[in-house]
């Protein structure tokens, strides 16, 4: 019998645990998983056969330490940050690791004595990153077969509420982290590659710099630039492509409204609020905005942001509250911990809501001598709030992952991230039997 161990027993955890303890049987497996409370562990499991909870500490290097050597294979689904402490006592015990979290600098300098170790560590295999590498490789590696060249590859990918589940102003519920949903693209520049010209859009203009796409029976999104786009152009054999660029979905109107936020500075995670548990929202709003003792706060705002009376941003800030005397209640917070905490209050998924995953790819190339272009995307929704979309779209393909290593179907040792096809075609193939698939259509070249 062989051991998997997952480490982190969160909400992204329960379609992942679910598959392993569904294939232990015919597998062999025991699936032991640990959390730091008990309870979580225990609410996974479930009772089943060959399958065991147990409470972890992550700190304690003792307890992490044996775990490790008891284990065939460990899959993390720790915070990103705790991933390369159980990395390197995998290297050192020879146990294979999967993680669905990017590759940080740290990670990737572990490569060498991973290949000396003939250690897998197996990283970004869930939905972004992690299907949308896969996917985007399978398109990219049929358009070199046939000859072509790729001049144009842009990818977004949004975590978003369910249609059915849509009922605020925003368009918009936590589907995952709220804290990095609010500091998303702070902290550096954008920067992208357009008609061969490298280009930069700083935070400040992040979210007024959008691209609108509609997809056929889901309607229209908007897209924002991630933070680096350039980063995978020569994993994915793309290094010399004019056109590159990688985004994140919202519902249009979204960015616009946001942009809010980011003028004003309530997104800043760089110094403390004083006195914050005594401030109300009004008041953290007026924080950030001119003293006039004759103006109220939405006069200030509306003529320092320039925004009308009458306009949909000013609905959506009055619908979270924000003009209102309600206390905070958080001592010593930063401008973003304090407005994660407003957004929670109704941002917050309810017991009977769903979400979504939505994944787009556009792939311009050459062929022939003429210009082709072509549209592959997926949209998958949550069954419920523990089979949520977002959990099923990491933990499948996080489990697929560790049982092709447990078969030797991947056995080249190393830093890795999905990209080659021996990978990716095994585990796209077995998504599309969870209803995890792609839909492709040709369309103009349009350039970018």
């Amino acid at each position: 019998m062989r051991t998997i161990v997952v480490f982190g027993a969160g909400m992204s955890a329960s379609v992942l645990i679910d598959y392993l303890l569904e294939n232990a049987e015919k597998e062999d497996w025991k699936v032991r998983v640990g959390d730091h409370k008990l309870e979580n562990a225990t609410a996974k499991v479930r009772g089943r056969n060959r399958g065991e909870a147990f409470a972890f500490d992550v700190k304690n290097e003792f307890q992490r330490l044996n775990e490790i050597s008891e284990a065939d294979l460990v899959i993390s689904m720790l915070p990103a940050h705790m991933h390369e402490d159980v990395a390197r006592q995998c290297i050192a015990l020879h146990t294979p690791m999967v993680t669905a979290s990017y590759v940080s600098e740290s990670m990737q300098s572990f490569d060498e004595e991973a290949k000396e170790a003939g250690v897998i560590i197996m990283n970004e295999i869930g939905v972004d990153p992690g299907i949308d590498h896969m996917s985007a490789m399978r398109v990219i590696d049929r358009i070199h077969a046939q000859g072509g060249k790729m001049i144009q590859f842009e990818s977004f990918t949004g975590g978003l509420v369910a249609p059915e589940s849509d009922d605020n102003p925003w368009n918009y519920k936590f589907a995952w982290n709220p804290r990095n949903v609010v500091l998303a693209g702070a902290g550096g520049s954008v920067k992208f590659k357009q008609e061969g010209r490298y280009k930069y859009i700083p935070y400040h203009q992040l979210f007024r710099r959008t691209e609108v796409i509609e997809l056929p029976g889901f309607g229209r999104f908007e897209g924002y630039a991630n933070r680096d786009s350039l980063k995978y152009r020569e994993a994915y054999g793309l290094k010399d492509i004019p056109t590159i660029y990688r985004g994140t979905f919202r519902r249009p109107g979204f960015c616009r409204a946001w942009d809010v936020f980011v003028k004003l500075g309530a997104t800043d995670d760089s110094y403390v609020i004083e006195d914050s548990e005594n401030m109300t929202y009004r008041q953290f709003l007026n924080s950030f905005l001119a003293y006039n003792p004759d103006d109220s706060v939405e006069l200030k705002l509306m003529h320092y942001l320039k925004i009308d009376q009458d306009s949909e941003i000013i609905h959506k800030l009055e619908w979270l509250d924000l003009f209102k005397e309600i206390k905070i209640g958080i001592p010593r917070a930063t401008p973003a911990q304090v407005l994660q905490h407003i957004l929670e209050r109704k941002w917050t998924m309810t017991d009977t809501d769903l979400d979504m995953i939505v994944m787009y790819h556009l792939f311009g190339y050459e062929l022939d001598g003429e210009r082709h272009a072509l549209e592959s995307y997926m949209v998958i929704k949550g069954e419920d709030r523990v089979r949520t979309a977002m959990a099923k779209t990491v933990g499948l393909p996080v489990g697929i992952a560790a049982k092709m290593i447990l078969n030797g179907k991947i056995s080249t040792p190393g830093i890795h991230i999905p990209i080659n096809r021996e990978i990716y075609e095994p585990v796209l193939e077995e998504l599309e039997a969870y209803g995890i698939e792609f839909a492709e259509r040709e369309v103009s070249y349009n350039g970018y």
